[in-house]
């Protein structure tokens, strides 16, 4: 897989002249007048947590030209999210394979004939600014074409290649950024970026997950396997990982292990289960090692996206990184804590009543944002160091024995 390094490399040194050279193009050609859209494609390679996130966005862009006729084009191991989600039909996903940047030029160039062949005629950029998915809502062939725009030059380059140019609004929660791209193609784009729409969080728009049978049966057979007679007790998840995209958002992995020894000292009847991908797993058992207790465990790189989700309709808490298994979480009916440090949870809090969030709100944070192509000049997180393991485990607590008294009382 190409690391993260490269990608945004690659977007920004070929990035931004294919842009330039590309907004030349478009400039020959006629403006386009209102947007009548008829089949809209989303624009979201990376970052399944955000994917979650456009929920709302999905929905509306489904009310404008129903569900058969929305797609969305994301990296091939970015999509199972989008199918456990279930707001679009499998074969509307047009996937992106990676693993070397040659491998990707011919994935991109696929999928931009398949999203053509399929007479796309709107495109919305989810993307904040990055390079190449405004070329790739370009290259799709869409007439109208949705996404933020740097007017200033307060955000880094990416050509003009927008119908209808919006300015990034760093006061909206992230759903809403999202749901407002859709909202834009009804107004003229030469009144842009003035805009009267009046974004409205409704946490009831998320989809909630229903596993099947065999997903829940998964789980509770590999809960048996690593925990026994213990497989039935409460469980509390931790995952403590974040992606490589922002590793500034990891809590340091002793406090997991401390956190972990706590949770089990004051709830005696609880099972604590790390989670995490197959890449992680390693590391998960290694933090199971150190807790030093049969009532720890690994579920990292032993599930499914769909048979986590389930692991998370069986558990009570989860408690995580800001990271993407807070939003998918907020599909399910678990409750969940998010650590939140380089970046604030007024913008990326996961999407759910029971979202418990933690940030100590320093000075330096946050200091990731859409302006900086989400890159920090920090080496020393300490916006995660000063979250203290008794702050976590006073939330987690009380989380934990909030739904325990409303179970006993139904």
């Amino acid at each position: 897989m190409i690391s993260v390094a490269t990608m945004r490399r690659v977007d920004r040194w070929l990035g931004v002249p294919a842009c330039f050279a590309l907004t030349l193009l478009r400039r020959l050609r006629e403006p386009p007048g209102r947007a009548e859209p008829r089949r809209i494609v989303f624009v979201k390679l990376a970052e399944q947590g955000s994917t979650v996130l456009a929920a709302q966005a999905i929905r509306r862009a489904i009310g404008l030209v129903g569900a058969g006729n929305v797609y969305f084009l994301v990296f091939e191991e970015n999509r199972a999210i989008l199918d456990a989600m279930g707001l679009l039909p499998p074969a509307n996903v047009v996937t992106i394979r990676t693993g070397s940047i040659a491998r990707t030029i011919a994935g991109a160039l696929g999928a931009i004939a398949r999203l053509r062949r399929a007479g796309i005629d709107t495109a919305i950029d989810l993307e904040f600014f990055a390079r190449s998915s405004a070329a790739l809502a370009y290259l799709s062939g869409a007439r109208w074409r949705v996404g933020f725009h740097a007017f200033s030059g307060e955000a880094s380059y990416r050509g003009d290649l927008m119908t209808h140019r919006l300015s990034f609004n760093s006061h909206l929660h992230t759903s809403l950024t999202f749901d407002s791209l859709v909202a834009a193609l009804e107004r003229d784009p030469a009144s842009l970026p003035a805009f009267d729409f009046q974004p409205r969080e409704d946490e009831a728009a998320l989809p909630q997950f229903s596993p099947d049978a065999s997903d829940v049966a998964a789980v509770r057979e590999t809960l048996r396997a690593l925990a026994g007679a213990r497989a039935a007790a409460p469980l509390i998840l931790l995952n403590a990982n974040a992606s490589d995209l922002l590793p500034l958002r990891r809590w340091p992995a002793a406090r997991y292990v401390e956190l972990a020894r706590a949770l089990l000292a004051r709830h005696p009847e609880v099972l604590v289960a790390f989670t995490g991908a197959p890449i992680e797993a390693a590391a998960a058992e290694a933090l199971v090692r150190d807790i030093g207790s049969e009532r720890a465990i690994s579920l990292a790189g032993r599930t499914t996206i769909r048979q986590l989700l389930a692991a998370y309709g069986l558990a009570e808490v989860l408690v995580t990184n800001d990271s993407g298994p807070a939003h998918f979480a907020a599909l399910t009916p678990i409750d969940v804590v998010t650590l939140f440090g380089p970046e604030t949870p007024h913008l990326f809090r996961a999407l759910t009543p029971r979202s418990h969030t933690i940030w100590a709100g320093l000075a330096c944070s946050p200091c990731i944002n859409a302006f900086n192509d989400r890159q920090s000049p920090c080496t020393n997180n300490v916006c995660m160091q000063v979250i203290t393991v008794d702050q976590v485990l006073e939330e987690v607590s009380r989380a934990y024995e909030s739904r325990r008294a409303r179970a006993v009382r139904h």
